[in-house]
């Protein structure tokens, strides 16, 4: 039987990888997940009842702890899916979208609203971001969710553990210039071609994640 994963574990399938989802989507190998890379071969069904696996929940709290350790970094970056990047992989994706000139070129007032926001203060959860962007109510909930893509694509900003604000804990995201300065100052300093063989050593080409940035890549570049 496959071991569970610990923190120390999932941290060095994350480094190795680059890239994982937490989960698959429909139980498909590709993008790789770290649930299939500690359950290879498994079914994951989506179940929270008392019926359901315990390996899925227990994964669940595990991304939490991950995201606020600084080992990895978590984004909603793929299809707005759970994805934890290694420190070296997202830096150097980093410098390519910087290295364009343009990385807050073309965002929608609502992405840069949220964003001005979390550089003043990270991380917020859900009803702290909402407020202080001026994008509460279900009117805004569209233009939410939309800045929060348009920013997770971009790499402009991270999850970072959960905060409770009332019946369920929310996602706590921050900008990454602020919670991650180091890797934000060390992308800026990076040599983009560095970064491009980087990017290319862990995202294989054609593979889902590679065509994901490639097209991020290019709508930046305009």
């Amino acid at each position: 039987m496959a071991r569970a994963p610990t923190f120390a574990s999932a941290i060095a399938a994350i480094d190795r990888a680059g890239a994982l989802l937490v989960y698959p989507i429909e139980n498909r190998l590709e993008p790789p997940s770290l649930w299939h890379r500690f359950h290879p071969g498994e079914t994951m069904r989506w179940d929270w009842d008392e019926s359901g696996d315990e390996r899925v929940v227990a994964m669940w709290r595990l991304r939490e702890r991950l995201a606020r350790s600084r080992r990895v970094v978590y984004s909603k970056w793929f299809r707005n899916r759970a994805t934890l990047f290694s420190r070296a992989l997202f830096t150097a994706m980093l410098c390519e979208l910087r290295a364009t000139g343009r990385i807050r070129e073309g965002l929608e007032p609502d992405a840069i609203d949220v964003l001005t926001a979390l550089e003043s203060d990270s991380p917020l959860g859900a009803k702290q971001l909402r407020g202080a962007a001026g994008l509460t109510g279900r009117a805004f909930e569209s233009a939410y969710q939309r800045a929060l893509r348009e920013l997770f694509a971009r790499m402009l900003i991270v999850g970072f553990g959960e905060i409770d604000e009332g019946a369920f804990p929310s996602l706590a995201i921050g900008a990454t210039r602020t919670l991650f300065e180091d890797l934000w100052d060390e992308a800026g300093a990076m040599d983009p071609m560095e970064a491009s063989r980087t990017v290319a050593a862990l995202l294989p080409q054609g593979s889902a994640f590679a065509k994901h940035h490639a097209k991020i890549l290019a709508s930046v570049r305009g």
